[in-house]
């Protein structure tokens, strides 16, 4: 995996059940880096079930691939109906890669008028990326199931069109 360089030959595709030990290690690996003080490896069976959950209703995972095979660098879900985003999470040797940029326009691309999701308030490096890609914070949230503060962040494509 490229460290931190641009991505190489994005593609983003739809979520296959081969696909879930990937996306489950990638998530883990992620939070971690994020929240070294949480063992995520034990939530795996919760993430999947959650996924599953979710695009029984509607929503769709979305991976971002780099180069030719299958090299998972990302993955977004996103209920276009209800134009809330779930998961969206980059692999931590691709911070900064505009991986996460891509996934955010992945989602804008099944959900073109708005998106919603919450954000732990103390993940900063998130907050700050979300408000860079015209994200404002617009409530309070839940707890998160760590029982972290949130934040519900909102994008609108018509607050990007301005006056």
């Amino acid at each position: 995996m490229n460290s931190g360089g641009p991505i190489s030959g994005p593609r983003i595709v739809a979520r296959r059940d081969s696909d879930w030990a990937a996306l489950l290690d990638l998530w883990v690996a992620a939070w971690r880096r994020t929240y070294a003080d949480i063992d995520f490896e034990t939530r795996r069976d919760w993430l999947k079930s959650h996924i599953v959950q979710l695009e029984s209703g509607g929503a769709r995972t979305l991976l971002l691939l780099e180069g030719r095979g299958r090299a998972l660098i990302g993955f977004v879900t996103i209920d276009p109906a209800t134009h809330w985003l779930d998961q969206l999470c980059v692999h931590p040797e691709r911070f900064g890669s505009g991986a996460a940029e891509a996934l955010i326009e992945a989602a804008r691309s099944l959900s073109p008028a708005r998106l919603r999701l919450d954000v732990n308030q103390d993940n900063r490096r998130a907050v700050s990326f979300y408000e860079r890609e015209g994200f404002t914070r617009v409530a309070e949230g839940q707890p998160s199931l760590s029982g972290r503060p949130t934040l519900i962040m909102e994008w609108s494509s018509a607050a990007k069109a301005g006056p």
